[in-house]
Formats: C-alpha cells, structure tokens, sequence
C-alpha cells in the first residue's frame, strides 16, 4: 500500500468515526488514569457498531486489558456520570471512580448547592479515589461563568480534604488561578493535574509542589514540543498517563475516537521524550498511579 493510499483511507475513517487498531501491548502493564468509560461506548455504539461488544463496558475493560492497560479511572464529570462510575466501579474490579462537577458544568446548574451535596454524598464510597475532574477553564466558560466556576473548585477541594481522597484538576487556560486557588484553600495531600496542558515551567512548579502529571495523547502530536518538553523534565515517580477517552486521541490516529487501548502510543512517546526504556517507565507509572488512586 503506498503513502498516499494509507491517507486516503486514514482520512475516510476518521470521516467515519472509526476506532484506531490495537497498538502493540505493553509488557508491563499501567493504568488508564482519566477515562470517560460512559461516552466512550456511546461513541462506539454509534451508527450500530457495536465496536465493543454486547457488553460494552466489559469489551472496552477487555479490550484495554489485551493492550496491558489493567486498570481503568473511571471520571465524573457531573452528577449522573458521577453516579454511573461508581456503579460501574462496584461491577467491574479494573475500574475506580472518581466524582465530580466539570468546571464547565458548574456554572450552568440551577442548584449548583444541591449538586455538590450529591457529590460529597457520593465521595465516602470506598470505590471512589478522587475528587474530580474539577478545576478552571477560561477557554469555555466566559467572565460570567467564572465565580461559579471557582466556588465549585473550592468546594471540591474541601470535599476532597475531608474524605482523604485525591483532587483530580482540569486546568484550562488557567495555569496561574489553579495554583492561586489552591494556595488559597490549602491542597489536598495528592493533587493530580489532569490532561496536562503548560509548558516546562509550569510543570516544574507542579513537580515542586509535589503534585501528580498526567499525560495524554496531546503529547503525541506534532505541534506539542512544549509538552513533550514538561514531560522530560517531570519524574516517572510524578508522571500518570491517560487518554481522556474518547477525546485526544494520539497520533498517528488524531480525529479518531479514542479508548484506553490507546494507552501504550502515549506512553511510548512519554518513554521517547524522557529518554527512557518504556518498562521501567510503565513500572514508575504504575507506583505513581497507586499513590493517586490506591490498589485495585
């Protein structure tokens, strides 16, 4: 098949919303550490696919496990999400939840209150590992959104102190105020930056603070030398990696829908960027993974 034959198909498949391949597994497995399980296999079931199966979340888990991605965390991005992960996390032994309200979601509730109680009532469940994904994004929501936005963010960090879990932070175009907020309320004892999105700078005030990286499939692609840049300097020990699936899928298969079969692209090209043998790289993700969300 020649180059431009390979493109022409690459492009109708993305027209088409198709899956990527299995990539070559992993010898030692990780963790996906951000995933949408719930959006992921509506996706799949999209025009009658069926891509994972009859039992979608167990073939989307299997399909992960084949790839050496053993286990999956499973994302809260408003109440039902939040309630969905944790039921799927009490079926499924690979999969703990996190729960939370999205930062963009924060702003657009009626009763922003009440939906927080659902969350902190959610939180005590031993199947949940973290608070999040919470945080600030200026990117979406706009000035009159924002100090919705922030009081949700530090409601979430509270929740996240008292019950001992993880705070999970989507962090947007807002670098500066996640750390001011922070700073402000006093961190949880694991903070973990989600889709890590800064420069090397950024990250190495992260690194000094103590908190968690997580890298996804945005520091495959072509344009994200600062990223892959951030991850050179952050230790194994303080590095996760995810796929925010279905979103961000890496290369060679952007515009894709994404899954957390996907894992081991992005965690070789976090191996390529440190520098580092891909094994022992996925043996430090692994530790770090546990320190973020504990054994499972």
């Amino acid at each position: 098949m020649t180059e431009q034959s390979q493109s022409r198909q690459e492009r109708a498949a993305r027209r088409a919303g198709e899956f990527p391949p299995p990539p070559l597994p992993l010898a030692v497995p990780v963790a996906d550490s951000h995933t949408h399980i719930d959006i992921t296999v509506s996706e799949a079931a999209g025009g009658g696919r069926d891509v994972f199966g009859p039992d979608p979340v167990s073939g989307a888990i299997a399909a992960a496990a084949n790839a050496g991605v053993d286990r999956l965390v499973q994302v809260g991005v408003d109440v039902e999400s939040s309630r969905w992960g944790l039921a799927k996390a009490r079926e499924h032994s690979a999969v703990v939840a996190t729960v939370a309200l999205h930062p963009n979601e924060a702003p657009r509730l009626p009763n922003l209150d009440e939906a927080l109680r659902i969350i902190e009532g959610l939180a005590a469940d031993e199947r949940v590992r973290g608070i999040g994904e919470t945080g600030l994004d200026t990117f979406r929501t706009g000035a009159e959104g924002r100090s919705a936005q922030e009081a949700s963010f530090r409601a979430h960090i509270a929740i996240a102190k008292r019950y001992g879990k993880t705070l999970v932070i989507h962090d947007r175009d807002a670098h500066d105020d996640v750390l001011r907020v922070l700073d402000d309320e006093g961190a949880p004892d694991t903070v973990v930056l989600h889709c890590f999105s800064a420069d090397e700078a950024f990250a190495a005030e992260c690194v000094r603070r103590g908190y968690l990286l997580s890298f996804a499939g945005t520091v495959t692609f072509g344009s994200a030398g600062a990223l892959r840049a951030a991850a050179a300097i952050t230790p194994a020990e303080q590095m996760l990696v995810e796929t925010d699936a279905p979103y961000l899928t890496p290369m060679p298969y952007r515009g894709r829908p994404n899954a957390s079969y996907l894992i081991p692209l992005t965690v070789r090209a976090l191996a390529q960027a440190k520098n580092a043998d891909v094994d022992e790289l996925c043996a430090a993700i692994s530790v770090a993974t546990e320190r973020a969300f504990g054994q499972w």
